[in-house]
């Protein structure tokens, strides 16, 4: 299986094409619009949200409710393109155009990315590098998330850290209700309190925040991935995939960090064995974050990503403009104050398409019925092994 995605932040609409996704996974467009719509929600986002109510369209690939096997082709518009029409058309037209930005923004792909394309409007820079490709990648994830549901894998993302303030709350999956009522997707109520007076703070001070989201996955299959070669280590492919997403700048598997200062009779998970679990063999703690040597290890999967504060300030940083090569304030654009809660979303998006890659690379099967008879197959032989 493999996606692409195409579109700019203010163009007329973002796409995303699905291969080798096998037939018969049921599929509408409200499991991938209630995605969408979390993508969009909690507190610290800016108008950007207000103006847009992303829904999916299925171009190809799904017909009757059911994938078919083909290419799955997703279409989201941008509603605000209307404003941009004269912006962003591929016609010809003058130059430079209405809203062209020469200050390159502090923490933006806008300078890298007009060096390496020769762009003096570093307008053609930041449409792409815009965080609203997220969107695209919420929707691929989402349908990746209810293949995963028929072969009874679970997830989630939520907030542990915004601004510097801490959940207290262990996780609990009986408790994923208190993470879809919280605005900004944290278990600790006091703590999610806390982090809303920061941002509203940050708000003020035209500034931005940070934080950390943790995504978990349980139910998953051992032996996901391989520890044969080095780009089919799946924690590196995880890695490589959630340091893809805009504005993450760190990740750690499992208890990463702290499992580095500790001696290794603190660190490694003890295996356990016992015939009435759907995989016999077990760990009794996961330090590990259920990777082990490049694969899953049938314990819960756990990633924390740190996402720094968003790039675009409203009290802007200095800067050059790359026409002038004179001093100049970065350019603003509307920006959020934050987009922590939102990124938990996308990071469980982007960890489910990198499962359900894992899944199909280790069992195949065209159709639903034959991916989940061969997983079927495979716990009947850990059971007996």
């Amino acid at each position: 299986m493999r996606f692409l995605t195409a579109g700019e932040s203010h163009g007329p609409r973002l796409t995303s094409i699905i291969e080798g996704f096998p037939a018969w996974v049921p599929l509408s467009a409200n499991d991938v619009n209630g995605l969408l719509a979390k993508r969009q929600l909690g507190y610290g986002r800016g108008r950007r949200q207000q103006i847009e109510r992303d829904e999916v369209s299925f171009l190809g690939g799904v017909r009757a409710g059911f994938t078919t096997g083909a290419p799955i082709a997703l279409s989201i518009e941008n509603r605000d393109h209307a404003h941009w029409l004269d912006v962003m058309a591929p016609e010809a037209g003058g130059t430079p155009r209405r809203k062209a930005v020469t200050a390159a923004r502090p923490g933006h792909a806008d300078l890298s990315g007009g060096l390496k394309y020769g762009h003096k409007d570093l307008r053609d820079v930041l449409e792409r590098a815009s965080a609203r490709e997220t969107a695209s990648r919420v929707a691929v994830g989402a349908v990746c998330l209810r293949l995963l549901s028929e072969l009874a894998v679970r997830g989630v993302g939520h907030v542990i850290n915004l601004g510097g303030i801490a959940s207290r709350t262990k996780f609990d999956w009986n408790e994923l209700d208190l993470i879809e009522a919280s605005d900004v997707r944290c278990l600790d109520e006091d703590a999610g309190a806390a982090m809303r007076a920061r941002v509203d703070t940050a708000r003020e001070a035209g500034d931005t925040l940070g934080g950390i989201v943790e995504v978990r996955f349980a139910g998953l299959a051992p032996g996901l991935g391989s520890y044969v070669h080095w780009d089919r280590k799946l924690d590196g492919r995880l890695a490589g995939a959630l340091m893809s997403i805009q504005s993450v700048k760190g990740v750690e598997l499992g208890s990463g960090f702290e499992n580095a200062l500790q001696p290794g009779s603190l660190v490694h998970d003890p295996i356990e064995y016992a015939l009435d679990r759907n995989w016999p063999y077990s760990r009794s703690s996961n330090r590990a974050g259920g990777l082990e040597g490049g694969m899953t290890t049938g314990e819960e999967v756990i990633a924390r990503v740190a996402f720094k504060p968003i790039a675009t300030l409203m009290t802007p940083l200095t800067s050059v403009d790359v026409v002038t090569h004179e001093a100049a304030l970065g350019a603003r654009e509307r920006s959020d104050t934050t987009a922590v809660p939102a990124g938990s979303v996308i990071a469980m998006c982007v960890v489910a398409t990198v499962l359900a890659e894992a899944y199909l690379e280790r069992f195949g099967g065209d159709t639903l019925d034959e991916l989940r008879e061969r997983v079927q197959a495979f716990q009947r032989f850990a059971q007996a092994y």
